[in-house]
């Protein structure tokens, strides 16, 4: 397996588990949208994408996007961990696992002070692996969301 920041060029490929990923979690899956949304963050590069591709082809196993942001405490970058995903038949095999060490080291690199990421309550797979390269539980903070309807 190999890791590859994703580019325009893979809109094609990383499309489909997108919106596998967007079903994963019970939304639509609005793959022309998607691939929009997609293609709008790659030029803007407002996100970084990571893909995890079979050695032997151009399979794509699973992927991560990260979002960039600030801490006006520490006046350093975060990185947001705002989306990973692993085809089904991909799984078990340390996709995730080579896809958060990668982001991790990314972050390394740019001199952040931290990622951050979210998961359902009920997700104690991601949960495991998560922890499993460091990530601890937030016990300072308590995350709120305010909804913005678009009444």
């Amino acid at each position: 397996m190999r890791i590859v920041q994703a580019t325009l060029e893979h809109l094609d490929l990383l499309n489909p588990l997108f919106v596998k990923y967007r079903e994963f979690y019970n939304e639509l899956p609005y793959p022309e949208s998607s691939r929009k949304f997609l293609e709008k963050r790659l030029r803007r590069k407002e996100s970084v994408i990571y893909l995890a591709l079979a050695d032997e082809e151009d399979k794509l196993l699973g992927f991560c996007q990260l979002y960039p942001s600030y801490s006006s405490l520490s006046l350093k970058r975060v990185w947001i961990l705002n989306d990973i995903y692993v085809a089904e038949d991909a799984r078990r095999q340390l996709v995730a696992d080579r896809l958060l060490h990668t982001a991790k080291q990314m972050a390394k690199d740019t001199h952040a002070v931290r990622m951050r990421v979210a998961t359902s309550r009920d997700n104690e797979v991601a949960q495991k692996v998560y922890e499993s390269i460091g990530f601890v539980e937030d016990e300072q903070f308590k995350n709120y969301v305010l909804p913005i309807n678009s009444d």
